[in-house]
């Protein structure tokens, strides 16, 4: 394992809406509580993150101090000290780009999601000693449709095709070094974009929308030039690991993480 400084994690338990729909229907009162395995999700990830070797401070964006507080399990991480808690702002990017700021410079972060319910310390560490090696402002996770399709047919992903083939991504991001973190930036002009992968790829250039949709470009190239665009480095980080992808943004999904789990438990 490389002895590089460790990685300080912040994860993102806002809900996007006031009435989130899995919330509602797990009975909770946000989407970070909504169990899998009878554990809920927020407190899923931040066990991931507690065991793996690359991750070193923990940091909970999310959700309000009322939620916490009902929750004995996560107020005790927080008046612990084990975890930091930190409100939330008025989007996710602007939440991110908040928590970043208020961290020294020299701190890589690794920036993920508090429904990310089937993270593990093995997914973390991999995603983490990548990015370390590669050398770049950021390491951007994916994962191959192929290998999702193949692992678990009925999950339903985003999924952007290069000539290369699928990618989906897995809300999984790593900021090697501080000039990475202007990548937040960006990422709060496209967010409203994340389910739209031709005005996503349109904010890169028209022609390269021709390309992409002609199947004429890879991952690489698309990567590349929005390196180039933002004048940062960024390096795509394939991952292994088909449940990498799963974040509990609907019903189904949740579903789907739970039979998971289950599977795994028998």
């Amino acid at each position: 394992m490389s002895q590089s400084r460790p990685f300080t994690a912040i994860v993102l338990a806002g809900d996007r809406t006031p009435d989130d729909p899995v919330a509602r229907a797990a009975g909770v009162s946000c989407k970070a509580l909504v169990p899998v395995g009878g554990v809920p999700m927020v407190l899923r990830v931040l066990d991931a993150l507690a065991e793996a070797q690359t991750i070193g401070d923990r940091i909970l964006c999310g959700p309000d101090w009322r939620t916490v507080e009902t929750n004995d399990s996560l107020r005790s991480l927080v008046t612990s000290g084990a975890v930091t808690w930190h409100e939330t702002y008025a989007t996710p990017s602007i939440s991110a780009y908040t928590v970043m700021q208020s961290l020294p410079q020299d701190h890589p972060i690794l920036l993920v999601t508090a429904d990310h319910a089937l993270l593990n310390a093995g997914v973390i560490d991999y995603l983490c000693t990548a990015a370390q090696a590669g050398h770049a402002d950021v390491g951007v996770g994916l994962a191959a449709y192929d290998l999702i399709a193949t692992a678990y047919p009925t999950m339903r992903r985003t999924v952007l095709r290069f000539r290369d083939g699928g990618v989906c991504g897995c809300n999984l991001y790593a900021f090697s070094t501080a000039r990475g973190r202007s990548l937040i930036q960006f990422w709060g002009q496209v967010e409203g974009l994340r389910k739209r992968p031709i005005r996503l790829i349109s904010t890169l250039g028209w022609m390269t929308v021709l390309r992409f949709v002609l199947g004429g470009l890879s991952v690489r190239q698309a990567v590349d030039r929005l390196s180039r665009r933002l004048n940062l480095s960024i390096d795509v980080i394939m991952l292994p690991f088909p449940e990498a992808a799963l974040d509990v943004d609907t019903i189904s999904d949740w579903k789907l993480a739970q039979t998971i789990v289950d599977l795994k438990k028998s």
